[in-house]
């Protein structure tokens, strides 16, 4: 089974990598997946420029047939998000609204990230979106306040023991989950 893993911020000076790394290694350590990570600030989606709906899939640029082929592959997700007043980037939006049926029946997971509400905020705002893209949210989740503070001088993620177990938690669902969507995108119509 393939796990993407999302790093959604990309403005300069972020910490989504440093948590996307930290995930990334526990993602590994659990053993089910295949992970890979996809930063969005090394991916560079411009701003949607197909003329056509994406449920078309009638793809024109090559940038949006390259992000096309590696959402298709997926079975699960991962967004590593920032909260920013009270949502999530815009580059995550636009990531997911280039495309349609190649996020469909695939469950999502949140790792978020900000100050006294962690992310949720913008957890519960992409929530909505991906239901409406046919995704999966699952409930479990990593949602980390004041993050800087685990953040050590050599810019490495040093969560206490809760963050850890929350992330477990919320790959043991995504797995379930994956295996299920998995199961129903064999018998989809197409």
């Amino acid at each position: 089974m393939k796990l993407k893993i999302i790093i959604a911020s990309t403005r300069p000076g972020r910490k989504g990598p440093i948590l996307g790394t930290w995930i990334t290694d526990i993602a590994r350590k659990h053993g089910v997946y295949d992970v890979e990570v996809l930063d969005l600030a090394e991916i560079n989606l411009p701003f949607i420029d197909e003329p056509n709906h994406p449920r078309f899939q009638k793809y024109e640029h090559e940038h949006t047939k390259a992000w096309s082929k590696t959402i298709n592959e997926a079975d699960a997700f991962i967004f590593v998000t920032p909260e920013y007043n009270f949502g999530y980037p815009a580059t995550l939006k636009n990531a997911l609204d280039f495309l349609y049926n190649e996020w469909t029946y695939k469950p999502v997971g949140f790792v978020s990230y900000g100050g006294v509400a962690a992310g949720t905020r913008a957890v519960q705002m992409l929530k909505q979106v991906v239901t409406a893209q046919k995704m999966m949210p699952v409930a479990e989740s990593v949602n980390v306040p004041f993050f800087t503070r685990f953040i050590n001088d050599a810019d490495q993620f040093v969560p206490e023991e809760g963050l850890e177990k929350s992330a477990y938690g919320m790959l043991d669902e995504l797995v379930l989950w994956t295996k299920a969507l998995m199961e129903l995108r064999s018998h989809k119509v197409a």
